[in-house]
């Protein structure tokens, strides 16, 4: 279970957001939106996420097969269409590496199954509640 702490005071929008191991990053909105871009928008983080796993997955995969995979790169663009109440999520992905089509193949379907693409793809319930204080 991952389990993240954020924070926003007076400075408009800087959010300090926190990992129980210690780890801190700054999410802010553009300055168009009235923050100060001091870090990635909330949008910007969730497509980071999937970047971040999708990334991770297929290394780990590549590195237990013993493949050449030298980098991988992977392009996100998440837009959230008002109109039809839908997200849409448009993924890239290029392997770099000594590694054939049928490797390249099975590579993408890897990284169609890590963790945040699942999360992703499935229901999400979200559940609110107000702590005392």
């Amino acid at each position: 279970m991952a389990k993240i702490t954020s924070s926003i005071k007076k400075e408009n929008y800087k959010i300090d957001i926190t990992s129980p191991s210690g780890n801190l990053i700054i999410a802010d909105e553009p300055i168009d939106m009235g923050g100060k871009n001091l870090g990635f928008s909330p949008k910007e983080l969730l497509a980071s996420a999937l970047a971040a796993c999708s990334s991770a997955t297929v290394k780990m995969y590549a590195d237990r097969k013993g493949w050449d995979l030298e980098e991988v790169r992977i392009n996100i663009e998440l837009d959230y269409i008002l109109t039809e109440n839908k997200t849409l999520i448009n993924r890239k992905l290029e392997f770099i590496g000594n590694l054939d089509d049928t490797q390249k193949s099975r590579l993408l379907a890897i990284a169609n199954a890590c963790p945040v693409h699942k999360i992703l793809s499935n229901p999400i319930e979200i559940n609110s509640q107000l702590e005392p204080g």
